[in-house]
């Protein structure tokens, strides 16, 4: 029997690609594509698929949390997330939300292909092709992470906003020695700049967002402007 699959993506040429591909894999048959969540909620549960491959960006939500209803509801469903965020957060995320496999759009067509065919007889078995390499990094992180006392507190004035030469006054070193202080954190961190600095000191959990002004002009990624005003305490 072939494994019958479902399409759950927002792009019309991504379903037509994959409508393309799977028709010439004799050992899979298309059964719903859906462009939208709500759509693919009702689609899934009257085709009842093997397999359903997931978007994560969808028009009207979220493919990881509609993955995550997929599995809810069946333990035995083969959940593949194709995805264009290629970063390690959202590959763990993925493997936290229970799919089967998580492959890029840029992937080769074998990638593809061999992602459906093991979701389709080891649903709960998670595969991702850049699996090892992002628990590589994520190891290292705590190491690149642990900053001095000297780099924590330059953190902490650089996310309140100060220039180098307040930075020098307030630790009470001079101006010379404030720029080394801020170029070590720049290079543990491994940024070239202030905001990229804040950013990755984010994503580190070294400092936190919150709601209100933005320090020293910065705008966050997202709609709302924050301020970043916590430093971790130093290993």
């Amino acid at each position: 029997m072939p494994i019958r699959l479902a399409i759950v993506d927002g792009h019309t040429l991504t379903r037509y690609g994959l409508r393309e591909l799977m028709s010439q894999q004799p050992d899979i048959e298309i059964v719903a594509e859906s462009e939208s969540a709500a759509a693919a909620r009702a689609d899934v549960l009257r085709t009842r698929p093997d397999v359903v491959t997931v978007d994560v960006s969808l028009p009207d939500g979220n493919g990881l949390s509609l993955a995550r209803e997929f599995r809810d509801h069946n333990a035995d469903l083969g959940i593949v997330l194709l995805t264009s965020q290629e970063e390690d957060d959202v590959l763990f995320r993925a493997l936290e939300t229970g799919v089967s496999a998580f492959v890029a759009k840029s992937a080769p067509v074998r990638e593809v292909l061999a992602a459906i065919r093991h979701a389709a007889v080891a649903a709960s078995s998670f595969t991702a092709a850049g699996l090892a390499v992002a628990l590589a990094r994520r190891r290292a992180v705590p190491d690149r992470a642990a900053l001095s006392p000297q780099q924590a507190e330059v953190l902490r004035l650089l996310s309140a906003g100060l220039s180098i030469p307040a930075i020098a006054a307030t630790m009470f070193i001079s101006q010379s020695t404030a720029k080394t202080y801020v170029a070590q954190l720049y290079e543990k961190l491994g940024v070239t700049n202030r905001a990229q600095a804040l950013m990755a000191a984010v994503q580190l959990d070294l400092i936190r967002h919150e709601h209100g002004a933005p320090a020293d002009g910065m705008r966050s990624p997202d709609a709302g402007r924050r301020t970043i005003n916590r430093v971790a305490t130093p290993a």
